[in-house]
């Protein structure tokens, strides 16, 4: 059984990639990486990774993960070494993701959100298509 904080921004970063972006590369799990930071820096989230990670309202958790009552220990100890690993590079200073051109939004692409048609496509990694605001 692995001891998980869900107060250190390294572990809230890297469960939720884990369980967003377990399945895809390195450059996939990046993006999701890219999105939760530019989430802290904007004025309309919480501005810690983790308070965005586990950010709440009346339409339920941002990330469906951290609400889906299920247990959110990583079981797949390869894929919990590799989200470890891209949220340590992630995190480090200097290193600038670009990837999502600002995206604060993704999704799966087999989902049609309600949300979508209110920003910018601006990309599609992997099986994820990332959105930022139209302005």
């Amino acid at each position: 059984m692995l001891s998980l904080s869900l107060s250190s921004p390294m572990t809230c970063l890297a469960l939720n990639l884990y369980h967003e972006a377990r399945s895809e590369g390195v450059r996939g799990q990046l993006a999701v990486a890219e999105v939760t930071l530019n989430r802290v820096k904007s004025t309309s989230y919480p501005n810690t990774i983790c308070g965005v990670v586990k950010q709440t309202s009346k339409n339920g958790c941002q990330f469906s993960w951290f609400c889906d009552g299920k247990s959110d220990e990583p079981k797949d100890i390869l894929a919990w070494d590799q989200a470890i690993h891209v949220a340590r590079y992630a995190l480090m200073d200097g290193v600038t993701l670009r990837s999502t051109q600002g995206s604060t939004h993704y999704h799966a692409d087999y989902v049609r959100p309600y949300w979508a048609a209110s920003y910018r496509k601006v990309a599609k990694i992997g099986r994820h298509i990332f959105y930022r605001s139209k302005t």
